[in-house]
C-alpha cells in the first residue's frame, strides 16, 4: 500500500505492507542475477557536486536536477542518475583494472511532472562494467537485462540501436520497453561510454508490471 501525509512532497511515496514486501522480493531477485554474473555492490552519494552532471550529462537532465548551493555557496544537487559518478570512479581508481563489475540500487531525483511510472523521487537498479575484458560484454549485459525484466514480465520489446539522451554515451545504446505500461513503457536503458558500458532499470516501472498484470 501507499500512504499519504499532508506535508508530503509532490512526486514522492510512502510505501508499506504487501507492496513493500513485493519490492524487496523483486530487489533480491535482481541482486541474485547480478551477483551470479560477477557484479559487486557499490553505494553512491545522494548529494553530489552539480558540476558532475554539468560536465557529463545533457540538457534534458540538467533542466530536471534538484540543484542548490550549500552554506558555503558550493553548487550541489540530488543525484539524478548513477552512471556519471561511476565514470569518475573509473577515471580515478580503475584505470589499470579490467572487467570491474558493479551494481547499485539507489534513490534518484528529477524534477518532472509526476504520473504513474514517473516520480520525482524514484529508484534505479544499475549495472556497470568498467574496462570490459571481452568484446561480448554488450551482448552479455543485454541478455542479463532481459533476464531481469523477465522476473516481472515476458511481454517486452528490445531495441538494440537507440540514441540515448545523455551526452556521455559514445555510440547508440539499447532499451527494453513494456507495452502494457503505456506512455512510461521504457524500463531499461543502457549503452557504451568511454570507461565502459552499463544499463539501469527503472525499478518502479518494473514493479508496475505486476500491478498491470493483475488488472488485465
Amino acid at each position: 500500500m501507499e500512504w499519504k501525509i499532508d506535508a508530503q512532497a509532490k512526486g514522492t511515496r510512502i510505501i508499506a505492507g504487501e507492496q513493500a514486501r513485493d519490492r524487496r522480493t523483486l530487489l533480491n531477485g535482481l541482486i541474485a542475477l547480478a551477483e551470479q554474473a560477477g557484479f559487486e555492490e557499490i553505494t553512491l552519494p545522494s548529494i553530489e557536486p552539480a558540476q558532475v552532471y554539468t560536465d557529463k550529462a545533457g540538457a534534458e537532465i540538467l533542466g530536471q536536477m534538484y540543484a542548490f548551493p550549500d552554506k558555503k555557496g558550493r553548487g550541489l544537487c540530488l543525484r539524478p542518475e548513477g552512471t556519471a559518478t561511476i565514470q569518475l570512479l573509473a577515471d580515478k581508481h580503475f584505470k589499470r583494472m579490467k572487467d570491474v563489475r558493479l551494481w547499485y540500487f539507489e534513490r534518484c531525483w528529477r524534477y518532472e511532472q509526476p504520473q504513474e511510472g514517473r516520480y520525482r523521487e524514484f529508484f534505479q537498479f544499475g549495472l556497470e562494467v568498467i574496462n570490459p575484458g571481452t568484446e561480448t560484454v554488450r551482448d552479455e549485459l543485454l541478455e542479463l537485462a532481459q533476464s531481469m525484466v523477465g522476473l516481472r514480465s515476458t511481454n517486452f520489446d528490445v531495441a538494440q540501436s537507440v540514441k540515448r539522451g545523455l551526452d556521455y554515451y559514445t555510440s547508440d545504446g539499447f532499451e527494453i520497453s513494456m507495452p502494457e505500461l503505456g506512455a512510461q513503457k521504457q524500463v531499461v536503458g543502457g549503452g557504451t561510454y568511454r570507461q565502459g558500458i552499463g544499463f539501469a532499470i527503472g525499478f518502479d516501472r518494473l514493479m508496475l508490471c505486476k500491478k498491470k498484470g493483475k488488472q488485465s
